[in-house]
């Protein structure tokens, strides 16, 4: 397969959520995809041997299109869920607990046989929106909140990310915020939109008073039905859709890979 990019500026940028692990093969310099968007059930349980088979396969398969000396040298960059401390995951937020204290760059570039990347899932989705999207160019701080099955958070001065803020464990009237806010819970607790919005509106509220961001962006899962629940909030701080929707983490991957070659 040939693109207009440069074998030298394409990586590949994957995202590995509670339900499912997504992928592509991005341009860098544009942030576009080049290529078809894959999408894998995460495996049950989620241990870090079957997730890392499975990405490997993934891998494989994003490749697949491309000349053997071409697809090979493409680095891969994972986003996960947890806080992340050279190349090793700390904690696990939405999958198995074996995964803290796993080496996953290491393990993980041991057996794709390539360079891999890997950060925390909301940090990664927010530099795609810092570098190419709904970010790009804003000064001050910057609230990313990945909507999804948690609530992830990503933190940004001035441009400059503030790693592993973790901001969607915050407690909420007695609560991990997340068991009350992320989508998941909509469909746990059987919620419409506007219920649904008027617990996540109080936890914008939490973030305001704590930050006084100068804007919050919304990605994950939610960020493709904001017109449901945007009428709904309250808070004053401006909002942004994340321009790459659901894809930011898949983007913002490509680019911690690109920057780790």
């Amino acid at each position: 397969m040939t693109t207009e990019a440069a074998a030298g500026d394409l990586a590949i940028g994957l995202d590995f959520g509670g339900s499912g692990i997504k992928g592509a093969v991005v341009d860098v310099l544009t942030g576009q995809l080049v290529g078809d968007r894959l999408r894998v059930p995460t495996p049950r349980p989620s241990v870090p041997r079957d997730v890392v088979a499975v990405i490997d396969g993934l891998v494989q398969q994003l490749v697949a299109p491309w000349a053997p000396s071409e697809g090979d040298a493409f680095p891969v960059g994972v986003g996960i869920p947890a806080a992340i401390r050279d190349g090793t995951t700390l904690t696990a937020a939405n999958i198995d607990s074996a995964w803290i204290g796993f080496p996953a760059e290491r393990e993980m570039a041991r057996v794709m046989h390539r360079t891999v990347a890997v950060g925390n899932d909301a940090d990664v989705a927010g530099l795609a929106e810092m570098r190419f999207g709904a970010g790009r160019g804003q000064a001050g701080l910057v609230v990313m909140l990945t909507i999804g099955t948690g609530m992830g958070s990503a933190l940004f001065i001035d441009g400059r990310l503030v790693p592993n803020t973790e901001l969607g464990h915050l407690e909420l009237k007695g609560r991990d915020a997340e068991d009350r806010v992320a989508e998941s819970a909509r469909d746990r607790f059987g919620l419409n939109w506007r219920d649904w919005a008027a617990g996540f509106d109080d936890y914008l509220h939490v973030l305001e008073r704590l930050f006084w961001p100068d804007l919050f962006i919304f990605g994950g899962g939610a960020s493709k039905r904001a017109d449901n629940y945007l009428p709904y909030l309250t808070v004053k701080t401006p909002i942004a859709i994340a321009t790459f929707r659901n894809n930011a983490g898949i983007v913002g991957g490509a680019l911690i890979a690109h920057e780790r070659r």
